[in-house]
């Protein structure tokens, strides 16, 4: 891998540790006995182990300079998961409460949407309930354990009288502000209705249509009822990339979230590689050096006379 350094100036230091090599090879002087009329030869073998004893202290300096001068590589390059900021747009007027399944529909498409939570972890999940009015109740987060705590609360019937209509216009709308406000990732919402909208009628939908598709925010309809699903919220999916489904049952509700998810495939997105530090070749290098200095010492030395 290719080694940089964080302080390149620091590397002039390699001068000193430079020099005292070249000093310690090149100066005169040998190995001096004290033998009266003695006669030996020049000891060219030992000369040079000492020598290279003598030159362990400047290759430790050496190293201890590449450290300070903060040794880096770059690491391998790695994917990860894109983001996905889904907004759940669940509609909570009293028609929500007919028999689905064994339950009723705001049960079935409740247990749907926690399904489609779990099995998509990583990605960014918010939920808005609908009627007349729009009510925000779980912040994008990814954190699945909220839409599990939402289940009883905004259970239809058991809400103010001005939730009973259905707005799916303002609702919209409103969740693609929420969306707009993501500043990365994809964007989608999952309407979950069983109604007619009067707030899509005349050109409404097209006003709708033009937001949705400016915030590249793709719209999927799940149609809980048995009738026929009105074409303004078929224009809307399609026109923005979505579908539109009408499951007959719980297990097609599972199905259809089922199918969304192999739509809205993963993402894998390069992430840039990393410098990291790299001090641990030097750090063992220098540990061995130091090691061999205090050998050295023991009897690899000059004679100090």
């Amino acid at each position: 891998m290719d080694v940089s350094f964080r302080h390149p100036f620091v590397l002039a230091l390699l001068l000193a540790p430079a020099l005292l090599l070249w000093w310690t090879w090149r100066r005169r002087g040998g190995l001096v006995l004290p033998l009266d009329h003695g006669t030996a030869g020049e000891g060219r073998v030992l000369g040079a182990l000492v020598r290279a004893a003598e030159s362990l202290p400047a290759l430790a300096l050496a190293v201890v300079v590449l450290i300070l001068a903060g040794p880096q590589r770059w690491d391998e390059p790695r994917s990860k998961r894109a983001l996905t900021n889904i907004e759940f747009c669940v509609d909570v007027s009293g028609s929500m409460n007919a028999r689905f399944g064994d339950g009723t529909r705001y049960d079935a498409s409740m247990k749907a949407v926690t399904g489609f939570v779990e099995a998509r972890a990583g990605d960014a999940f918010g939920l808005t309930f609908f009627g007349t009015e729009t009510l925000h109740w779980v912040p994008l987060t990814t954190d699945s354990s909220a839409f599990r705590c939402a289940l009883p609360f905004m259970r239809p019937g058991n809400l103010p009288p001005w939730f009973n209509g259905t707005e799916i216009g303002e609702a919209l709308l409103a969740c693609r502000r929420v969306l707009a406000a993501r500043p990365e990732g994809d964007r989608m919402i999952v309407l979950v209705t069983d109604g007619f909208s009067a707030d899509l009628n005349g050109e409404r939908d097209d006003e709708v249509l033009r937001a949705l598709r400016a915030d590249r925010i793709v719209l999927y309809t799940i149609h809980t009822a048995n009738t026929e699903v009105p074409a303004a919220i078929v224009d809307l999916a399609v026109g923005t990339g979505g579908q539109v489904f009408a499951p007959d049952d719980e297990a097609g509700l599972q199905a259809v979230f089922e199918h969304i998810d192999e739509m809205q495939v993963t993402r894998l997105e390069k992430v840039r590689a990393e410098s990291m530090d790299d001090y641990a070749l030097l750090c063992w290098t220098g540990l061995g050096l130091a090691a061999g200095v205090l050998v050295c010492a023991l009897g690899l030395r000059t004679t100090p006379w």
